[in-house]
């Protein structure tokens, strides 16, 4: 085995120890101690706290090797405090083993020689600026990939460590998927804290948790394709879940309320297009008035809590750096633009970059091909039977034929079930979610229909939401949904295992790969060219001040 595999393996699990360490620090503030044994939820308050620091950070100092070790042994340290603290606590070391065995079955993933066409062109140059550079304003004048800066670059940044140097830098994706899955599988199985099934009611969430498992597992398992998009789907999927799940339960904790901004606040920062997804706080909002009673008390325990003051800071410091690149508030909507910075970019050229975007997401172009009249076709529906041919049989469709297929087979087992029913009523908070969904579902089409764009959780909720509502009014013992659970989730477990270790090979035969002696993937020096450039490219402000794509 390689020194370089060595390092890579010790770094994947240390830094997740230290992301346990900043959630358990957070979460350390509650009086509450539900959920602090569950590391899925533990991670993700660990990965909200983690990138609202490294941008707040990054204002004021680059990261570097060294600050990035002291963050690093920090969290360590904090996770060795939580862990002394519950040593006796069998709990909470199942739950740990639960944990380390999630992530040890998920590293297959990682082991990859090239990643996504993104990476080279502005992945990789925008995270590694963070490493050498704190904030620079108008650095969006670069190229467009620089004007759409994304929260996984910056707790990608945090990353760059001793000896690995920017080889971590696809571990983000990977750890929210892992955190996911943990939730996902408790929620799953009803998994108490000390890893035991409750009896509960089997309710229409542990069928949508099961769909939503096996399907992130089975079409997202290559980590190197997830870029900014796949992640933010990922936690949508879960923030439906944890919504839906107390709407239909008509009751709800302060520690949901809490997650339930962490994620929206990880989600909107992935992504800007995703701000639209604060559409679901209307029925949330009423959800909350349901129990206040009154305006006045639903506002203040909405708005005048901690858990909305991290909200608001990430997304204002997400606003920031959104300025500081491009003079916009939120790129690329022209109406946020000021054009009196010297940083600025236009907003007539912002207004160009949308269309482009849109004009991508309708097929009317790519790396080979671009369509003769670009204005004219994003118009009205004019792109869409070119969309047809060339997007949806290509990839929509193939998408949508492996959705029928998990839910034929969920169809089939559950076929066998008692015919007797369960009277279940639909909560009208649920109904108004699913039209707002659906809602979401239009804009998608009509604006930017590419499933990287939101599509892929958009079609599944849509499709996975109603088929939920009728497994759960199917008569069935706890005994024997925990039987077939199980068995699913085996299988979705092999099935990625399967695909990578398929994958792996196919690498190592076409690209000559050694993923245990060449560990790390591959760097063009190019990629690090474009630092040089960038220092060039800036006035005696610190500014850059022309655009130069």
């Amino acid at each position: 085995m390689s020194f370089n595999f060595l390092i890579f393996f010790s770094y994947y699990f240390i830094i997740l120890i230290s992301v346990l360490g900043y959630g358990c620090f957070l979460l350390s503030f509650e009086k509450t101690n539900k959920n602090i044994f569950n590391f899925g939820y533990v991670g993700l308050v660990g990965i909200f706290f983690l990138i609202s620091y490294s941008y707040l950070s990054n204002i004021f100092i680059p990261h570097s090797k060294i600050h990035n070790n002291i963050l690093l042994i920090i969290g360590i340290f904090n996770f060795i405090y939580f862990f002394k603290r519950y040593f006796n606590n069998l709990t909470f070391k199942k739950n740990f083993l639960f944990f380390l065995i999630v992530f040890l079955l998920l590293f297959i993933s990682l082991l990859l020689d090239k990643n996504h066409d993104d990476f080279p062109y502005y992945h990789f140059s925008y995270t590694y600026n963070l490493t050498q550079e704190s904030l620079n304003f108008g650095i969006g004048k670069l190229n467009h990939g620089f004007r759409t800066p994304s929260s996984i670059f910056y707790l990608n940044s945090l990353f760059f460590l001793p000896y690995a140097d920017y080889y971590l830098f696809n571990f983000s994706s990977i750890f929210i998927l892992g955190f996911t899955n943990i939730i996902l599988l408790k929620k799953i199985l009803n998994l108490n804290e000390n890893l035991k099934i409750n009896n509960n009611e089997i309710i229409f969430t542990n069928y949508l948790s099961l769909l939503s498992f096996i399907f992130i597992n089975i079409f997202f398992y290559r980590i190197s394709e997830h870029g900014t998009d796949r992640s933010a789907q990922i936690l949508i999927f879960l923030l439906f879940i944890i919504i839906l799940d107390d709407f239909q339960k008509r009751d709800y904790s302060k520690v949901d309320l809490l997650f339930i901004y962490i994620l929206t606040g990880l989600i909107v920062s992935l992504k800007s297009f995703y701000f639209l997804y604060f559409l679901f706080s209307i029925p949330l909002f009423l959800f909350f008035l349901q129990k206040e009673k009154k305006i006045f008390p639903t506002f203040k325990l909405i708005f005048f809590n901690r858990y909305f003051i991290y909200l608001f800071f990430l997304i204002f410091l997400v606003i920031l750096s959104y300025f500081s690149n491009t003079g916009c508030l939120l790129y690329p909507i022209s109406l946020t633009c000021f054009e009196n910075f010297q940083w600025s970019i236009s907003p007539d050229a912002v207004s160009k970059m949308n269309d482009w975007y849109e004009l991508w997401s309708k097929a009317g172009a790519n790396p080979n091909f671009r369509v003769s009249n670009p204005e004219e076709y994003i118009i009205g529906f004019n792109w869409v039977s070119n969309w047809i041919n060339q997007y949806f049989f290509n990839k929509v469709l193939d998408f949508i034929l492996g959705l029928f297929l998990i839910l034929t087979i969920f169809f089939i087992i559950f076929l066998k079930l008692d015919k007797k029913t369960n009277e279940i009523k639909i909560s009208k908070l649920i109904f108004l979610t699913y039209i707002l969904l659906t809602l979401m579902l239009l804009e998608w089409f009509y604006n930017h229909p590419s499933l990287r764009y939101g599509g892929y959780c958009i079609i599944s909720l849509i499709l996975f939401i109603p088929f939920s509502f009728y497994l759960s009014k199917k008569a069935i013992s706890t005994k024997k949904y925990y039987q077939i659970a199980f068995i699913l989730i085996i299988i979705s477990i092999s099935v990625f295992e399967i695909r990578n270790y398929s994958r792996i090979i196919k690498e190592i035969k076409i690209y000559n790969y050694k993923p245990i002696s060449e560990t790390f993937y591959s760097i063009d020096r190019e990629y690090l060219n474009m630092q040089e450039k960038i220092n060039n490219l800036k006035n005696n402000n610190g500014i850059f001040s022309k655009t130069i794509f």
